[in-house]
């Protein structure tokens, strides 16, 4: 087997006296579909950070094989530049290097992925929840990046929006590797080949999608799983 994308040994993650990750040990290789769960403030959106090199460990062992550049991350509330739908996919392959003639053509194909193309000269604060969240997967679609990491991604979507985004997800992921964040196990089921279930920081669950949801967990992964699915 290759080595992984991502080692994590014994890590530590501090803001200031709040211990974010405490211990976090696991590996990540290419072509996994790595779902993260766990209620709020266990970590998840924390490790999320780490991998994109947005957040830096106080302890333990980080190995990161895939630079930054071969990596997008989605956060649950995208940032949406004051500016036309095109030019926020557009400035995000401009940034990277492309001729803005370059960039502006392959941010029309990436939002016609999306089903945007006929919004793309409309201000990207004007669309929807979903909407925004479908312009933001078309800017990091264009990007072609080697990782996927998403934070919550349909969180705040209503149920038809929160289809449609994961659809979009599903076909995104294709040939890549996914590391996503998300309270909704429906959709992890769906989307992940694996399940790591972190509680105060602590990776307390690492198991095949199947294994998690059929097999025995810790009793705080279990009690967490059945109140989501009660």
């Amino acid at each position: 087997m290759n080595p992984p994308l991502f080692s994590l040994h014994d890590i530590e993650v501090r803001f200031g006296r709040v211990q974010a990750l405490s211990g976090a040990t696991l590996s990540i290789h290419a072509g996994e579909r790595v779902a993260l769960i766990g209620a709020n403030g266990s970590g998840k959106s924390t490790l999320l950070r780490m991998l994109h090199g947005l957040v830096p460990h106080a302890a333990g062992a980080f190995i990161g094989r895939v630079p930054r550049r071969a990596q997008a991350m989605l956060f649950q509330r995208p940032h949406m530049l004051r500016t036309s739908v095109r030019n926020n996919v557009a400035l995000a392959l401009w940034l990277r290097g492309a001729p803005w003639p370059h960039a502006k053509r392959e941010a029309m194909a990436a939002l016609g992925r999306v089903g945007l193309g006929a919004l793309a000269e409309r201000n990207a604060r004007t669309l929807s929840g979903g909407q925004q969240q479908r312009m933001a997967l078309a800017r990091a679609w264009a990007l072609q990046p080697q990782v996927l990491l998403l934070d919550e991604p349909t969180a705040s979507l209503d149920p038809t929006a929160k289809r449609d985004v994961e659809a979009l997800i599903a076909d995104a992921a294709h040939g890549r590797t996914l590391v996503f964040a998300s309270h909704n196990l429906g959709q992890v089921k769906r989307l992940a080949s694996r399940v790591i279930y972190l509680e105060q920081g602590r990776v307390l669950a690492d198991l095949p999608v199947h294994d998690f949801f059929d097999g025995r967990l810790p009793d705080e992964a279990h009690l967490f799983v059945k109140g989501e699915t009660a």
